[in-house]
């Protein structure tokens, strides 16, 4: 037995800040945000547990459980609705459940780290045989609005997926790191806004998340050419053409929805997924990268077999 994803599901608040938007109060344009970024609109207003909820109930709706069958809940997250308890206390409250649960804070690759956590945990001795994994983030909440550099990027969304035992599923190679000494380049403190060094991030990312798929695919035992479906971190849309381009990878198998979420931090992994598999491209035997950076400067890696 291996582990499988059983159910995606997700959630974006209602609310819709567009470039058009945000040009009425700064120096900015539509064109402008799409070349750099490839971000058209961003969602905001939301609250990590109310969208982290939401996503978990969809993604327990198409696993075709119920909550009950839930034994640990894992969520990835930056900006949890207090310092404690965890958020995802509240997650397992609003299921109406009582099982274990922890968040995890890796920032933008939260995700990735979430997945790998909880298939370790699966397949350890006496592990739960259904976990729930959940990315949600709230950024806009710690955005400065007024500047240019990083209002224009992040956004609020959820996304959430059922891990079960299963024959079909496996994770084949993972690779994960941090260099602390970056972490001046991108960081919020407490009771602030968030401060981020763009062309840093940017060059810093590429090397990083290159390098980081490239230890997982030979991990894994796997070339680039064997990848049929790459689930990027949504932060910036040249981001991932810079490591499609260094890897070889087409940027048809990447799957991509920034252009209407902005970058959602531990979300946007799994509203990638979820867009992926409403295209059809999450078949049995699948060879999918899931891979993100963030603030740390962390980045994580898995090859996963659907």
């Amino acid at each position: 037995m291996t582990i499988r994803i059983a159910g995606i599901g997700t959630s974006l608040p209602a609310k819709v800040v567009t470039n058009h938007d945000l040009a009425q109060h700064m120096d900015t344009s539509d064109e402008w945000i799409r070349e750099r970024s490839g971000i058209g609109e961003r969602r905001v207003g939301g609250i990590t547990s109310e969208m982290a909820l939401e996503a978990a109930t969809n993604a327990i709706e198409k696993a075709g459980v119920v909550p009950a069958d839930i034994e640990f809940v894992l969520l990835a997250t930056c900006t949890p609705d207090q310092i404690f308890p965890a958020t995802s206390t509240q997650i397992a409250r609003g299921l109406g459940i009582r099982c274990g649960s922890m968040d995890v804070n890796a920032a933008c690759a939260g995700f990735a780290y979430g997945y790998a956590a909880a298939y370790g945990m699966m397949l350890s001795p006496g592990g739960p045989d259904r976990m729930l994994v959940i990315g949600a983030d709230s950024l806009s909440n710690f955005v400065n609005w007024t500047d240019r550099g990083t209002a224009i990027l992040f956004g609020d969304g959820a996304g959430a997926a059922v891990l079960e035992r299963h024959e079909q599923g496996a994770l084949l190679g993972q690779d994960f790191g941090v260099a602390g000494d970056l972490r001046e380049i991108l960081y919020c403190d407490h009771d602030d806004t968030i401060v981020m060094e763009g062309r840093e991030v940017f060059k810093r990312a590429v090397r990083a998340v290159t390098q980081s798929v490239q230890n997982a695919l030979e991990q894994a035992g796997l070339t680039a050419a064997d990848i049929d479906v790459v689930l990027p971190h949504q932060a910036n849309i040249r981001i991932i053409e810079a490591v499609c381009t260094r890897l070889a990878i087409p940027m048809e198998k990447t799957h991509n929805v920034l252009e209407h979420t902005g970058n959602t931090s531990a979300g946007s992994i799994p509203l990638a997924m979820a867009a992926a598999e409403e295209a059809g491209a999450l078949q049995p035997g699948t060879i999918v990268v899931m891979t993100g950076f963030g603030a740390g400067m962390a980045w994580g890696s898995v090859v996963v077999r659907w």
